[in-house]
């Protein structure tokens, strides 16, 4: 565990270089030696695998893998050029997978890729439960203003506001309404769709609501198939924005592991528990 500490705090990561924009890379004859090969060559061939390996996973080599020379010491003054590669991250990461395992050095640096990778794993899931939790309550307070706004508009009764939200699903989701929606989904019929999207489809949503909401006042629609209309075409609009930036459709994006509400559930019982 002491080599591991020492391997992610001192080795790779103080190896790490920017460029002048700020995009970090390492050198791979640093990488030569945090990796102990002796021989420039005999590393080169690690780096070919790397190469295969970049390339079958349909990645650019080139992003990864820059070949460039610089200028070295070799002493009274004097200079000499040398090849060298710039790697990204993930290139490192590579070269380390195709590596001999039964080096130690080896086996630490894949341990660290590991733990790196699944750190990033987890601050993404964090950072996209943040984002849904915080566009699913914007799409709260938004629906109550919809539903206001509807309301003005003719919209009266449970039933004609039930039809009324579908119209919006519809524009959006090319023809599927809230039934549709969650037979797609896999949900029964007690389960809120909307706690069910990640935050890409729930701002689609959000988007829908908010432009429904203001249209509606703004040109004071009135009767309730107008306002049916009104949602059904403003959903319609969303969704040809969204396929005109090369988006994927709502009804294509994945379904989220855990419901809005589970992951509620959970960071409360953390709190309750002192963050354990």
């Amino acid at each position: 565990m002491a080599d591991l500490k020492k391997y992610l705090k001192s080795d790779f990561e103080s190896a790490k270089q920017h460029t002048d924009e700020g995009v970090e890379f390492w050198y791979a004859r640093d990488l030569k030696d945090i990796l102990e090969y002796e021989q420039w060559r005999n590393f080169l061939k690690v780096v070919e695998k790397a190469k295969e390996s970049c390339k079958n996973a349909k990645n650019d080599i080139g992003e990864h893998f820059a070949d460039v020379s610089k200028m070295i010491d070799i002493g009274h003054e004097a200079k000499r050029n040398i090849d060298d590669i710039m790697l990204s991250r993930y290139a490192c990461y590579l070269i380390v997978q195709n590596g001999d395992p039964r080096k130690k050095v080896i086996a630490l640096g894949q341990t660290y890729f590991a733990i790196k990778t699944r750190e990033r794993e987890n601050d993404e899931a964090f950072i996209e439960d943040q984002k849904r939790f915080a566009i699913r309550n914007e799409l709260r307070t938004h629906n109550k203003s919809l539903a206001e706004a509807a309301h003005m508009s003719g919209v009266e009764t449970p039933k004609d506001h039930a039809i009324f939200q579908n119209k919006g699903y519809q524009g959006l989701y090319k023809g599927l309404g809230v039934k549709d929606i969650r037979e797609k989904k896999g949900l029964d019929k007690n389960q809120k769709i909307l706690d069910h999207m990640g935050s890409t489809e729930l701002a689609a949503n959000l988007f829908r609501a908010t432009q429904t909401d203001d249209k509606l006042r703004r040109e004071n629609i009135m009767g309730k198939e107008n306002a049916n209309q009104t949602h059904h075409d403003v959903g319609k609009k969303v969704r040809q924005t969204i396929e005109e930036l090369g988006g994927t459709m709502p009804e294509d994006l994945k379904m989220p592991e855990k419901s809005i509400k589970e992951i509620e559930e959970k960071h409360k019982k953390k709190l309750l528990h002192g963050g354990s």
